[in-house]
């Protein structure tokens, strides 16, 4: 076989195995969206004051929402603004959350009911500081922003909008993640 005959079928599997890895891609993250949407959907029927806020490839469902939000810069959060909260990470592989799927969090009771070895936790278990910035994965940047002291809720999103390909700890690469969320403060600078 020719060289150049062996170069062209050498390109064109891997052309072939790209696209066959990106529609799976595309299926995975477009199943991930409808477990979003069924949660989305579950939590505004729960909740009758319940609001929700599609931002990019965010969703953000504020709980128990009675907050003034007609003036949406006063005291909502910004970008490269700060934001002090308490948080559940877990996973979303199905359209329900698991205490098993909990993968990170700042509160000692959320550990505790996800049945997690617990031993010196005085550093761990404590009110939390995020900047708005690029320092964050684009999933929680996009849902947080705009969140006001006093909110709580859930801020969702693909791996798409998540760590991607890279798997981050706990955290499986692709992963759709849900972050419960409890605002305390927000400055702007």
């Amino acid at each position: 076989m020719k060289k150049s005959t062996l170069m062209l079928l050498l390109c064109l599997a891997a052309a072939l195995v790209l696209a066959c890895t990106k529609q799976s891609l595309k299926t995975t993250y477009d199943k991930q969206t409808s477990y979003i949407e069924s949660f989305v959907a579950a939590q505004l029927k729960a909740d009758t004051n319940a609001t929700l806020l599609r931002n990019e490839g965010a969703w953000r469902i504020t709980l128990h929402d009675t907050l003034d939000r007609i003036y949406p810069d006063r005291d909502c959060l910004l970008w490269n603004g700060s934001v002090a909260l308490y948080y559940a990470c877990f996973t979303l592989t199905s359209s329900s959350l698991s205490a098993s799927n909990l993968v990170a969090t700042n509160l000692k009771e959320m550990a505790e009911a996800a049945k997690w070895k617990l031993s010196d936790s005085t550093n761990i278990f404590k009110l939390d500081t995020l900047k708005l910035n690029h320092d964050l994965v684009d999933g929680l940047r996009m849902g947080l922003y705009g969140v006001q002291p006093g909110d709580e809720g859930f801020i969702l999103f693909t791996g798409e909008y998540g760590f991607g390909n890279t798997e981050r700890g706990t955290i499986p690469a692709r992963s759709a993640l849900v972050y419960e969320y409890w605002i305390a403060d927000v400055t702007n600078e």
